[in-house]
């Protein structure tokens, strides 16, 4: 299973389109700004599952800003990052997942592509603005085998 992972595309249609088409994902996460973006290609897309979350762009919404999933049989927790102020730093977003027990922690907010594993074997993935770059995750066998940024073409 390989999830495509976007974030602060801020009306940059055409970043969430190349990625879909280069990637060709099993699952679609966008991390905000601006989630309508998200939504837009979610119609372009119809076959292709979209998850997503708002950022602080995305104004007013009874979309919960937070949220944990499990795909492949792994453990994501996604947010935008900014109710964790990720632009000081990732330890807030770091202690929330540990204290969530996931896998995967998702962020966007910095505009700064970030992908590395931890010490305990969490992985951190920030994909930066789908402008630029952004996130591909490969699970297999209830496992992350690969976690990745890469720069749009």
């Amino acid at each position: 299973m390989t999830i495509l992972v976007l974030s602060d595309s801020h009306r940059s249609m055409s970043g969430i389109y190349a990625a879909i088409d280069a990637v060709r994902p099993d699952q679609v996460i966008h991390l905000g700004d601006l989630m309508p973006d998200a939504q837009q290609a979610s119609l372009a897309y119809p076959d292709l599952p979209f998850c997503m979350v708002p950022g602080n762009c995305d104004g007013w919404t009874d979309a919960p800003l937070k949220k944990q999933v499990s795909i492949g049989g792994v453990s994501i927790l996604l947010s935008h990052g900014h109710l964790w102020h990720v632009k000081s730093g990732f330890d807030a977003a770091i202690a929330d997942a540990r204290a969530s027990g996931v896998d995967i922690l998702l962020f966007g907010h910095t505009h700064q592509a970030v992908c590395r594993q931890l010490e305990d074997g969490l992985w951190l993935l920030n994909p930066g603005s789908s402008r630029s770059t952004y996130g591909v995750i490969t699970i297999q066998e209830r496992r992350v085998i690969r976690c990745a940024v890469c720069q749009q073409d």
